[in-house]
């Protein structure tokens, strides 16, 4: 009892030297307050999939009612542009040339009875915008036409068929958990997930590496001070950062973009201690094996990509390659991202994310090994 209760007087005391040190650095504080502000409030409204202001270029060679119809309809959506009404499918195929126009809609000269002579074509260099933006289009004009068949009291008739998207409206569709399709809703619980990679991961390795530059770390090498304490006063610090920083994460979301967690805050709560116990313990495992800055800042780099880019914040983990979705297993913000977004859009529980929260405790017990048996004292 006597011997715990020294290692603790001497984790407190380590603890407050941290504190301190964190609180000197010119950056540290910086990065710790301003740093989720600025990603909470600009990167939900830029790192989004959102496909919006699609341009159109109209091939009207029909020039009636029913075209001047849907051309009105189209300019009057948020999602479309129509940028030229022309005559010629070689002007409209110009514009999509000089990206002034991303979809071409042709309109045949017998609109009225020969539907299926409508046309398509989309710019699919980006292949999302592509996509969407035909999508967009062959769905107002299918609206346009049941307003117009309404209207008019009689369907015009048709020797073909209209399209699948004209069909597709018919039936009904529930958007769950997003109602509104929000694609911040989607972003701000993964954004979460970078602010701790960056601050808990980041910056431990980056205190331990300066003070191995500046000399002061030969100091605690040479006290009895053991490598379980000494890793746990770099790592305490941190899993409290997290905690804060994701609080302000929730509370912007809430504040400015109205996303308020439909699950329960000690499901966050414990998904973010395992997430910034696993990120800071990458830290400091890096840092031991780094003798200078540089050398630390290229590693957590490389594994920040990695981490980003496989974990599922852009890309869904089930669009990647088998071999890639076997990786991701590995990767701890796979599971993290599931973890918040599930319990801040669909309310999960913990039970229910057992594997997301089992898997992450696995992986902090062997990264926080990992940073105990690579600090090597030296007498």
């Amino acid at each position: 009892m006597t011997r715990l209760k020294y290692k603790l007087r001497v984790l407190r005391a380590l603890l407050v030297k941290e504190i301190l040190l964190i609180r000197s650095n010119p950056l540290a504080p910086k990065v710790i307050l301003m740093m989720p502000l600025a990603v909470m409030l600009v990167m939900p409204l830029v790192a989004t999939f959102d496909v919006k202001n699609v341009g159109v270029a109209v091939v009207d060679t029909a020039r009636s009612p029913l075209s001047r119809r849907i051309v009105a309809d189209m300019s009057a959506s948020e999602w479309l542009r129509v940028d030229t009404v022309v005559s010629s499918y070689l002007a409209a195929m110009e514009n999509l040339e000089r990206g002034k126009a991303d979809v071409i809609l042709t309109l045949p000269a017998n609109l009225d009875t020969r539907l299926d002579l409508i046309d398509i074509a989309a710019n699919s260099v980006n292949a999302t915008k592509g996509v969407l933006g035909a999508q967009y289009v062959a769905q107002s004009v299918s609206m346009t036409l049941k307003r117009w068949q309404t209207q008019q009291g009689s369907a015009p008739t048709s020797q073909g068929q209209l399209s699948a998207s004209a069909k597709q409206q018919d039936s009904s569709v529930i958007n769950m958990y997003n109602p509104t399709l929000n694609y911040k809703f989607y972003m701000i619980p993964a954004l979460i997930g970078v602010l701790i990679i960056v601050i808990c991961g980041f910056l431990p390795a980056l205190n331990i590496v300066s003070e191995k530059e500046s000399g002061t770390i030969e100091a605690m090498n040479v006290t009895p001070v053991g490598k379980v304490t000494f890793v746990l006063s770099k790592l305490i610090p941190y899993w409290i950062i997290g905690l804060i920083v994701t609080v302000i994460g929730l509370c912007i979301g809430r504040l400015v973009y109205g996303l308020e967690p439909a699950g329960s805050l000690g499901a966050i709560v414990l998904g973010t201690f395992l997430f910034s116990l696993v990120m800071s313990g990458i830290g400091v495992t890096v840092a031991n094996s780094s003798q200078t800055m540089m050398q630390s800042i290229l590693v957590m780099y490389a594994l920040i990509m990695i981490f980003q880019l496989m974990g599922g914040l852009f890309t869904p983990v089930g669009s990647m390659p088998e071999w890639a979705q076997s990786i991701t297993y590995a990767i701890p913000t796979r599971y993290y991202i599931d973890i918040m977004r599930a319990v801040c859009l669909k309310g999960s529980t913990v039970n229910q994310l057992a594997f997301n929260f089992m898997a992450l405790s696995g992986i902090a017990v062997i990264v926080s090994l990992l940073a105990a048996l690579t600090y090597r004292k030296q007498s």
